[in-house]
């Protein structure tokens, strides 16, 4: 562990060298990368500095009880190390969790998608809440959330919803919200107070760009049509809704909810992209972990991840058995407490893997 660390320190300064070079400073992809990189390694090296100014004080404390001959001096070292020792084990377990490998993926903006799943009218509700829900928290970490497509439900909410989240460490955050929510209450349509379960699926898909994923255009056919539902006279009498068909795999995206045709095919093109990003970077997941089954699951729509229950005002994540009874301030958006359990689970589960 020392010599990955001190390589990480090296690594480090020649970053902070590199970053003041007229060179990297004059082209902003290359300062772009290397700040990102150098505020990554930041944490880790300040870790291992004060791990070794605790190890080096422990050091001292051990040479003090061997040489010193008075009892007073050899009292305080040994009250040193009683407080130095379970430091330095902590520091030891902090660094061991900073040094996992860090998925590429985590700094990258997402596609949100949100799709009504059995339930009828109460799962097309229920989808709206989500929306919501990720909308307040996105406000709360200061994220930016741009709608790309939606349609609503009869009732309320939406049968679809598709929107991007921008902004710091998206897809590290919110890549565990992937899967099946499901939703225990009254509807509003329910004249006899009877509780339904009703589901929504989650998709959220690192967003891909050309270097990510080169995109044969040759595969694409795009059709263009009147957009439909609210937005006024423009947006009903224009062919400004685009429709992207990848033929090799069949994949459809649909945008329409901005004015021009052009906004709507980059928008479209953006998650078609993102799409088959996400089929490749599971594949090499795949192989990668064909070893183990991951604690947290497969980001797969399928998987039954969590569950509202309204009467109770609990809700459960089924993954790693927490349950808290603040149903309301999660719907609200207050996710942290989950997202935080969720990330300590799978980086547990990654540590446990590595050794």
């Amino acid at each position: 562990m020392i010599e990955k660390l001190e390589s990480i320190k090296e690594r480090f300064e020649e970053v902070g060298q590199l970053l003041v070079q007229p060179e990297v400073t004059s082209n902003m992809n290359s300062f772009t990368r290397l700040t990102k990189e150098y505020k990554d390694l930041e944490k880790i090296v300040k870790k291992y500095d004060e791990y070794k100014l605790v190890t080096s004080n422990i050091k001292s404390a051990k040479n003090v009880l061997e040489t010193e001959k008075d009892e007073e001096f050899r009292e305080m070292a040994k009250m040193e190390l009683d407080d130095l020792n379970p430091k330095k084990e902590d520091l030891e377990e902090e660094l061991k969790f900073l040094l996992i490998p860090k998925d590429p993926n985590d700094g990258k903006n997402v596609i949100l998608e949100i799709r009504a799943g059995a339930g009828g009218d109460e799962s097309s509700i229920f989808a709206g809440d989500l929306f919501r829900m990720y909308q307040r928290y996105a406000e709360n970490q200061s994220w930016r959330v741009t709608l790309n497509e939606s349609v609503e439900g009869s009732a309320g909410g939406y049968s679809r919803i598709v929107a991007t989240v921008a902004g710091e460490d998206v897809y590290g955050k919110l890549k565990f919200e992937s899967g099946v929510h499901r939703v225990q209450r009254v509807p509003v349509t329910e004249s006899q107070g009877r509780v339904h379960t009703s589901a929504a699926s989650v998709a959220v898909l690192p967003e891909a760009d050309e270097v990510d994923f080169k995109l044969n255009m040759g595969d694409i056919k795009k059709d263009t049509f009147r957009a439909s539902g609210a937005g006024g006279q423009h947006i009903n009498k224009t062919e400004s809704a685009v429709r992207l068909t990848h033929i090799p795999s069949g994949i459809v995206v649909e945008c329409q909810d901005g004015r021009s045709q052009h906004a709507n095919y980059d928008k479209a093109l953006t998650v078609l992209r993102s799409r088959l990003y996400e089929i490749e970077v599971k594949k090499k997941e795949a192989e990668r972990s064909a070893h183990r089954k991951s604690l947290v699951g497969s980001g797969d729509r399928s998987d039954k991840i969590r569950t509202y229950n309204y009467p109770q005002s609990r809700v459960t994540d089924h993954r790693i058995n927490k349950t808290t009874y603040n149903l309301q301030a999660v719907i609200d958006g207050d996710l942290d407490e989950f997202i935080e359990s969720l990330r300590i689970a799978d980086n547990a589960e990654k540590l446990n893997a590595e050794q």
